[in-house]
């Protein structure tokens, strides 16, 4: 890849060093309201593009966060919304070059796992992808990652086992589960649902996967969070909408941002 984005982002931040970078999902990003520091939309990033999808501000955010330096994403780019895998994960190789060493990557998703319920917070601990595609394809970058990377450790365990410490420490209970990530725009149908469930899905959404394909590639450490905020489609007998995801998140946003908080501190 070539250096423009971090030339870019580096003029403007003089030369800021983030750690850490946090990925925030739907109805999450007020987490880097929070803080003050330097924000640059993604237009006018080299290699970004504009996000789209509503709740998303689309805001490159570098501040400091429980006395660490760290980069977060208000939005996200979606394959959806038109984007090749290469523009959805860009960021990510970006956040590389600029020093980030560990990712948290957020998401809102819905349930499959029938003992969850909406409002909790699931720990990624694998994932499935049924997006039909990868983001790797095509000529390998190999000053950033090999051509055949591992996955067996995609969410890596040692930050997982530090998340459940910090979720019992704040009183939460972190679940634990698979994600499976489907392309979207429409959600899923109840057939595609069983399916999933019967494949040991625990949860779905259309996003994440392709951001930790390409940390775990690039040798980042990935936490994956998700904000479970409704059943997957046929599971209750409702029609699904993005209202009800954005009014979950909101509802539980106190909780997941003193999570995040403590995440932040702790790794």
């Amino acid at each position: 890849m070539n250096n423009a984005a971090v030339d870019y982002i580096n003029e403007k931040t003089n030369n800021f060093k983030p750690v850490t970078g946090i990925i925030l999902g739907s109805g999450l990003g007020e987490f880097a309201d929070e803080y003050e520091g330097i924000k640059i939309p993604y237009g006018d990033i080299p290699g970004f593009a504009p996000s789209k999808v509503v709740g998303h501000k689309g805001l490159l955010c570098f501040a400091e966060v429980a006395g660490k330096p760290v980069v977060m994403m208000q939005g996200r780019f979606h394959f959806y919304e038109g984007h090749s895998m290469q523009t959805v994960t860009y960021p990510i190789k970006v956040m590389k070059k600029l020093g980030v060493q560990n990712l948290i990557v957020t998401n809102a998703a819905g349930l499959v796992h029938t003992d969850f319920a909406p409002g909790d917070l699931m720990l990624i601990a694998d994932h499935i992808n049924m997006m039909g595609t990868n983001p790797l394809i095509g000529a390998n970058d190999d000053d950033l990652g090999p051509r055949f990377p591992d996955q067996s450790d995609v969410y890596t365990k040692t930050l997982r086992a530090k998340a459940k410490e910090v979720g019992k420490k704040l009183g939460i209970d972190l679940k634990e589960g698979v994600y499976c990530a489907m392309t979207g725009p429409t959600y899923e149908t109840p057939a595609e649902v069983k399916m999933q469930r019967s494949l040991g899905a625990d949860a779905v959404g259309m996003s994440t996967v392709p951001e930790a394909i390409i940390a775990n590639w690039c040798g980042i450490n990935v936490l994956g969070i998700s904000c479970l905020t409704n059943y997957a489609c046929g599971i209750l007998d409702q029609p699904l909408s993005h209202a009800e995801v954005t009014e979950t998140a909101n509802r539980i946003k106190e909780d997941f941002k003193k999570l995040l908080y403590e995440l932040v501190k702790e790794v």
